[in-house]
C-alpha cells in the first residue's frame, strides 16, 4: 500500500493507493486544529482507521510539509533537516502538521518528501526563479495526479484558503505563481500598499498580513462582501493567473490543443466556480476533487518505490 500526504492550511489530507483491490484509493481528512490535540500515537491510530490500514501495510509513503522550501529533491524523511522548511515565520502556523509529521516520522513508516517548487529547483523556467517561492509540495501531488491521468501538459489553479496556480509543459513542471503573489483566496492573499503602509506603521506583522488578506479576511468594501462579491472576486483573479501561466506555455510552443487546464481546492471544486472561470476565459475547464494532491502524492510513493527517479522534473535521491 502507498500513502500521500497533503499538508492544507485548514486540513491534512491522506489518501491510500491499494494495490490488491484494483487500485481502489480510499481518503481521509484530519483538521490541523485536532490534529494539534494529539499525541503521535493518537494520530497514527487515527490515520490507520480513517484509511482502514494498518501502518505495517505501508510500503512507502509520501509526505509534503509546509513550504518544502529547503531542499530541493524527493528525500528520504531521515534525510531532510527541519522538516524541509526555511522558518516558520510564514503562513499559518497551528500546530497540527508538525504533530503529524513527527508522528509518521516517529512510527517508523518508510517515508519520502516531496519539495516544494522554489528558486533551488532543478528544471522550473529560470525566468521564474526571480520569485524565491512558487509553490508548496502538495501543489507536486497536485501536478503528478493530473501527469498520471495522461495530461502531459497542463495548468491548474488550486483554489482554497489561498490560491496557487502551476503549470507543467511536456512533463516538466516549469513554473507556478504562490499565494503571496497572485490571486487571493478565502483567507490568505497578496500584500497590496495599503498593508505595506499598515505593516511599516507596525500595526501589523507582514505575516499577518497575508494571513488576512484573503476575501473573507480583507477590509475591503466599505458595506462587507457578500458570498457572491467574494466568488466573483477569486474567479478573476483566478482567471488572470491563468492566463499568465499560458502566456508561459505559449512560450514553450504549447499550443490550446496541447494542454488542459484544471481547478482543485474545496473552493475550486465547486461547479459555481469553475462556471465563473470558463465564462471568463472562454474555456472549458475541468474540476479535480480536493483530495487530488493526496492521491497524487500517493502515486509518487508507488512510482518511487518501483524504481522511478525523476518525478515531473525533480530528482529522487535516496
Amino acid at each position: 500500500m502507498f500513502v500521500g500526504v497533503d499538508h492544507g492550511t485548514v486540513g491534512i489530507r491522506f489518501a491510500v493507493l491499494k494495490e490488491g483491490e484494483g487500485g481502489k484509493v480510499t481518503v481521509f481528512e484530519l483538521s490541523r486544529k485536532k490534529a494539534a490535540d494529539m499525541v503521535s500515537e493518537e494520530i497514527i491510530t487515527e490515520v490507520e482507521k480513517g484509511l482502514e490500514i494498518k501502518k505495517e501495510e505501508i510500503n512507502l509513503l509520501a509526505l509534503t510539509y509546509s513550504m518544502g522550501d529547503d531542499f530541493s529533491t524527493i528525500k528520504d524523511i531521515k534525510k531532510v533537516r527541519n522538516r524541509g522548511i526555511r522558518n516558520e515565520k510564514a503562513g499559518s502556523t497551528v500546530g497540527g502538521g508538525t504533530k503529524v509529521f513527527d508522528a509518521i516520522k516517529n512510527a517508523g513508516i518508510p517515508t519520502i518528501m516531496i519539495p516544494g517548487i522554489h528558486a533551488d529547483s532543478e528544471k522550473i523556467d529560470r525566468r521564474m526563479k526571480f520569485f524565491s517561492h512558487c509553490a508548496s509540495p502538495e501543489k507536486v501531488g497536485v501536478a503528478y495526479y493530473i501527469h498520471k491521468k495522461g495530461f502531459k501538459s497542463s495548468v491548474f489553479a488550486d483554489i482554497s484558503s489561498n490560491t496557487v496556480t502551476m503549470s507543467v509543459v511536456r512533463g516538466i513542471i516549469i513554473g507556478a505563481i504562490d499565494a503571496c503573489l497572485g490571486s487571493p483566496g478565502l483567507y490568505q492573499g497578496p500584500i497590496d500598499l495599503q498593508l505595506l503602509r499598515d505593516i511599516e506603521d507596525g500595526r501589523i506583522s507582514a505575516n499577518d498580513a497575508f494571513s488576512n488578506a484573503g476575501v473573507l479576511q480583507k477590509k475591503w468594501t466599505k458595506a462587507g462582501g457578500s458570498e457572491e462579491l467574494a466568488l466573483d472576486t477569486i474567479s478573476l483573479f483566478v482567471a488572470m493567473e491563468i492566463s499568465a501561466m499560458l502566456v508561459l506555455m505559449r512560450d514553450y510552443g504549447v499550443e490550446a490543443s496541447d494542454r488542459k487546464i484544471f481547478l482543485t481546492g474545496s473552493v475550486g471544486e465547486r461547479e459555481e466556480m469553475k462556471r465563473r472561470i470558463n465564462r471568463l476565459l472562454g474555456i472549458e475547464i475541468e474540476t479535480l476533487t480536493r483530495y487530488s494532491a493526496a492521491i497524487g502524492c500517493a502515486e509518487i510513493a508507488k512510482d518511487v518505490f518501483y524504481g522511478e527517479k525523476n518525478i515531473l522534473g525533480i530528482r529522487v535521491e535516496l
